[in-house]
């Protein structure tokens, strides 16, 4: 282009000049000479046929890679975003869940003593504050209590908020506090979320609590948790997401440049595989959202044995020292502390049993089979309903994966028929074969037509646990009974050729 301007110029020039002896002088000859340059110089800046066509092909090339250029960047945020949505509500509910055991543990400790109290025995009321304030966990966990005034009475980790009316109190954006928790105590139970200074930094952050009501006392009891964590995973896998949605489209303009004519193709195969890989994602997402509640269950279950029995048991000893104590006085008062023994006794046995229901510490020491023959064990035991079991020992040859699905399984499987079924025998067998691994559990209960109830979210979660494995579920279910039969593939049995153990399946 600095020649065709140079010579435009020049053009223009000559062009001036020639006016100026036009007026003077004129000339045919010169007159046909500029013609001539003039036609050349066009005819040089003029598109050919071949260029029109390359422009009209290459234009909607480039704006058709452009706009799939648009959608595929759209189309993975918004799958992204789903996932990062699902991670956020899956994390959040496994954290309410934690919350509603903690509070369960609460109450179970106090029961007692709450059960065999009047409404205005300040000597219970003081033995359910002291059992609750030394009631702490984790690095931030505590329970509180609220009168229906307003007025605090436990609150370990941050004890200037005792004794004080703190009705009407509100976080830094306004959300009611107390208030909110007397009335969500008042009204059966359930949640709050609200922004609260963390007890170990001092931080502002966000906290879920869960609260329940104690009727008789009009006290709100309940416990918090932190999810600032959580928060942080989710903007952390946002931004995540927002620099390799930037890369992908980096990636598109690169291959667009490279080959205008092989951009439409190709924004075609990156779409494919934006979605395949979104699809992967979502996948392994659902695996990692499996894994960290398996996580969260197995430390739950080892801050209920090693922290809450071990207080549960310090408070045994306590109430048996008390009625040494008190054996010289009313004879009844014996009698109320014999009770609240045998209460903490039974609380410390409902932790153990929580915590195995959580996490068998038995699946991972010796494997599969004992933790279902402890799993059906325990399950007749509490029932009476007539179980058989059958096993075939494999030496381990199960992967953790398959062998933590086929477990929760089972128990979703025994839950459904203790709840549901009416069943009077059960019969759970696990096998390996050449195809992999098969657990079969059958009951002659009312079957699943006949109750609708266990044939849902419990059949959803054994589908989503199967599925992860690639595996199969197949449910057969009439008015004589029903029968569960999930299988694994053999790609989650270990090689037989690993060194043994003295551990089954």
């Amino acid at each position: 282009m600095g020649f065709y301007s140079a010579f435009a110029q020049f053009f223009g020039d000559f062009s001036t000049q020639q006016q100026r002896l036009t007026l003077h002088t004129p000339c045919p000859m010169f007159d046909s000479l500029m013609s001539k340059l003039w036609a050349r110089w066009r005819d040089r800046i003029a598109l050919s046929y071949g260029q029109k066509v390359f422009l009209l092909a290459t234009v909607p090339l480039v704006l058709a890679v452009a706009a799939i250029s648009v959608v595929v960047a759209n189309q993975s945020r918004q799958l992204a975003e789903t996932e990062i949505q699902e991670l956020e509500t899956q994390l959040i509910e496994a954290k309410k869940a934690e919350l509603k055991n903690y509070l369960s543990l609460a109450r179970t400790a106090i029961g007692s003593i709450y059960g065999n109290a009047l409404p205005d025995d300040e000597q219970a009321k003081l033995e359910v504050t002291q059992v609750l304030s030394a009631m702490i966990y984790g690095q931030d966990g505590y329970f509180y209590v609220y009168d229906y005034e307003g007025n605090n009475l436990v609150s370990p980790r941050q004890t200037f908020l005792i004794g004080k009316n703190w009705s009407g109190f509100a976080d830094e954006n306004g959300v009611p506090v107390v208030d909110q928790i007397i009335e969500t105590a008042r009204s059966g139970g359930g949640y709050h979320a609200f922004d609260w200074p963390k007890p170990s930094t001092g931080e502002i952050a966000r906290m879920v609590t869960y609260q329940i009501g104690l009727q008789d006392w009009k006290w709100a009891l309940g416990t918090g948790i932190f999810v600032d964590d959580v928060l942080t995973t989710v903007a952390t896998a946002r931004a995540t997401m927002e620099v390799r949605i930037r890369q992908t489209f980096l990636q598109i303009a690169m291959i667009t440049i490279a080959a205008l004519l092989a951009v439409f193709i190709t924004g075609i195969l990156l779409n494919l595989r934006e979605r395949k890989l979104a699809d992967s994602k979502l996948k392994a997402l659902t695996e990692r959202i499996f894994d960290t509640q398996e996580e969260e269950r197995g430390r739950v279950a080892r801050e209920l044995h090693d922290s809450i029995s071990q207080i549960l048991i310090g408070i045994r000893y306590t109430l048996e020292l008390a009625r040494r104590r008190v054996t010289t006085g009313d004879a009844r008062a014996a009698s109320d502390i014999d009770k609240g023994i045998g209460g903490l006794t039974d609380a410390i046995h409902e932790v153990r049993r929580i915590s195995s229901d959580l996490r068998p510490g038995v699946l991972d020491d010796l494997g599969l089979g004992p933790a279902l023959k402890s799993l059906i064990d325990d399950f007749a035991e509490r029932t009476g309903i007539m179980t058989n079991f059958e096993t075939v020992v494999f030496r381990n040859r199960l992967d953790k994966d398959a062998k933590i699905a086929l477990y929760r399984i089972a128990q979703e499987a025994l839950t459904n028929v203790e709840r549901h079924a009416e069943a009077d025998e059960v019969s759970l067998e696990v096998f390996g074969h050449r195809s992999g691994a098969t657990l079969r559990i059958q009951d002659n209960g009312s079957g699943i037509e006949n109750n609708r109830r266990s044939g849902g979210l419990g059949l959803r979660n054994m589908q989503e646990r199967i599925d992860q494995l690639n595996g199969t579920l197949r449910v057969l279910s009439t008015a004589a009974g029903t029968t569960i039969e999930a299988s694994v593939p053999l790609s989650h049995m270990l090689p037989p050729q690993s060194k043994p153990d003295r551990k089954t399946a």
